[in-house]
């Protein structure tokens, strides 16, 4: 079975660069991937950290759990540590399943949602 995903991308340490490096392995190891633009944001937390988000759609025949190890693999490849973002990549929907519930309110998410519809 072949499922659509959508992930939502983040960093704040060398985030262009973490960014960039996740888009290319996104794109050489998924099927029909699309990119929504770059879109800076402040921490959720409301202190002066500042991110790159975005989000990207593909399709997989991986089962979730199989998917989000892969994807916490390429997360630890940058060296993300407790206290670094260096690159976080969640699944936000898989399938006709969305999780982060609370995320899909969030401002960042809805202006870069229509940049990955078809």
């Amino acid at each position: 079975m072949i499922y659509n995903v959508i992930v939502s991308l983040g960093s704040n340490t060398l985030p262009a660069a973490h960014i960039q490096w996740a888009c290319e392995r996104l794109l050489t190891t998924y099927d029909d991937v699309r990119f929504s633009r770059k879109l800076w944001t402040t921490d959720i937390r409301g202190n002066d950290i500042w991110y790159i988000n975005r989000l990207a759609t593909f399709r997989t025949s991986l089962l979730l759990a199989d998917l989000e190890a892969e994807l916490k693999a390429i997360e630890s490849e940058t060296g993300r540590n407790t206290h670094q973002v260096t690159l976080d990549i969640d699944v936000m929907q898989y399938g006709d399943q969305r999780y982060h519930l609370k995320d899909w309110p969030r401002p960042y998410i809805q202006l870069l949602l229509p940049d990955i519809e078809p």
